[in-house]
Order: C-alpha cells, then sequence, then structure tokens
C-alpha cells in the first residue's frame, strides 16, 4: 500500500472521530464554549504523543507511524478551527472564555503529548 493510502486510511477513520466527537460535546455540555474542537485536539495529541513515542523506541514503523500520525491524528485534530473559535470568541468580546479556551487548549494539548509517552512505553 503506497504512503498516501495510509494517509487516506487514517484520515477516513479520524474526520468522522472529530465530527462525532464535536456533536456528542454539543449534545451533552450546549452552550456557546467549543468544547468538540478542544476534545478532538487533546485525543489528538494523547494518540500522538502515544505514537511519537512508539515510532521513536522502534515499536511502531513506517506505516503504522503514517497511518495514525498523520491520517488519523491529523484528520482528528484541527488548528484552523481552533484558530477560528478563538477569534471568534475574542471578537464577541469574550475575553475571559476566549483566554481560558486559550490557555486549556494548549495545556491540554501539551500535557497529553507527553502523557501518551510513558503509555507507549508500558505498552511496548
Amino acid at each position: 500500500m503506497t504512503d498516501w493510502l495510509l494517509v487516506l486510511a487514517g484520515a477516513f477513520v479520524g474526520a468522522p472521530v472529530r465530527y462525532l466527537l464535536g456533536v456528542h460535546a454539543k449534545y451533552r455540555l450546549g452552550g456557546s464554549f467549543p468544547w468538540g474542537t478542544l476534545a478532538a485536539n487533546a485525543a489528538a495529541c494523547l494518540v500522538l504523543g502515544f505514537v511519537a513515542q512508539g515510532a521513536t523506541d522502534g515499536d511502531l514503523g513506517p506505516h503504522l507511524h503514517l497511518l495514525l500520525a498523520t491520517g488519523f491524528c491529523g484528520a482528528l485534530s484541527t488548528w484552523s478551527t481552533f484558530s477560528y473559535e478563538l477569534l471568534t470568541l475574542t471578537s464577541a468580546r469574550r475575553l475571559a472564555v476566549a483566554g481560558g479556551y486559550l490557555l486549556l487548549s494548549l495545556g491540554a494539548g501539551v500535557g497529553l503529548s507527553f502523557a501518551g509517552a510513558p503509555v507507549a512505553d508500558a505498552v511496548f
């Protein structure tokens, strides 16, 4: 299978997961806070930390790395939607919410990326 088909296969799963997380978050939590994007980006960071550590240790080959990191996580996470929602909150003068969203997104993303690495070490 060529590399681009692996990326496509990962994205084929990652994009619907992202959509369903957004729908579920809106249904469960309501409100105007972008919980769905936060959840999708946080999940992608956790998986990416896991995959990066597995690839670094040599436990995941390059094909699995393409499938999961580039395809699945690339489609699951969304920098553009995060940026748009942050801009929208700021434009609506919801500065405290925008600041909270920014800090929570960055903190969760970086923290979960680092949290994925020891999980990979425990699994492999």
